[in-house]
């Protein structure tokens, strides 16, 4: 029987806190952040230590992000299973809650998710460098594909953000 496709490794990427750096001033510091993918736990972490209130869940724990959802949330910040990133981004959407998701530059790719960009809107933080995620079979990858925070509903008030991650200074 096979996993299901968020269990599967092609999908097993951890979030190194780092990537949160230029998303951290669209979040309001009121608002209960809602980490639908949570994984290990990184960006968990890594929002609760700058400060936020967060609800962890995960479909390996019980909770899929495409049917459920917590009483209570004010944004959704997660690092979704890309080979469900379609899915994720229509549900987002259909939520109507803000949301920064971090995702693969060829998320741009497909006459579907260009038609859900052009229907709601999308605000994209870039990065200066590739996110070197933590992998099942090591700690660290040196990552081979390019990826942004793809957002709405927070404000940003541009469609391109470009952020750098090399000196430690928000974009």
């Amino acid at each position: 029987m096979k996993p299901p496709l968020t269990a599967r490794k092609f999908d097993d990427y951890q979030t190194p806190p780092i990537a949160l750096r230029p998303l951290l001033r669209h979040l309001k510091r009121d608002w209960v952040i809602w980490e639908c993918a949570e994984g290990r736990g990184n960006l968990t972490r890594a929002l609760r230590e700058a400060g936020y209130e967060v609800i962890g869940s995960d479909i390996l724990t019980g909770q899929d992000f495409l049917t459920w959802q917590p009483e209570r949330f004010d944004c959704i910040v997660t690092n979704p299973p890309y080979s469900l990133k379609q899915k994720f981004l229509v549900r987002a959407y259909h939520l109507g809650k803000p949301f920064a998701f971090l995702l693969p530059l060829t998320t741009l790719e497909t006459r579907v998710r260009q038609e859900v960009f052009r229907r709601y809107g999308v605000e994209i933080i870039l990065f200066d460098k590739r996110i070197d995620f933590e992998v099942p079979s090591q700690k660290e990858s040196k990552s081979w594909f390019a990826t942004a925070w793809f957002t709405n509903w927070l404000g940003i008030g541009q469609q391109l953000t470009f952020a750098k991650l090399r000196d430690g200074r928000q974009g």
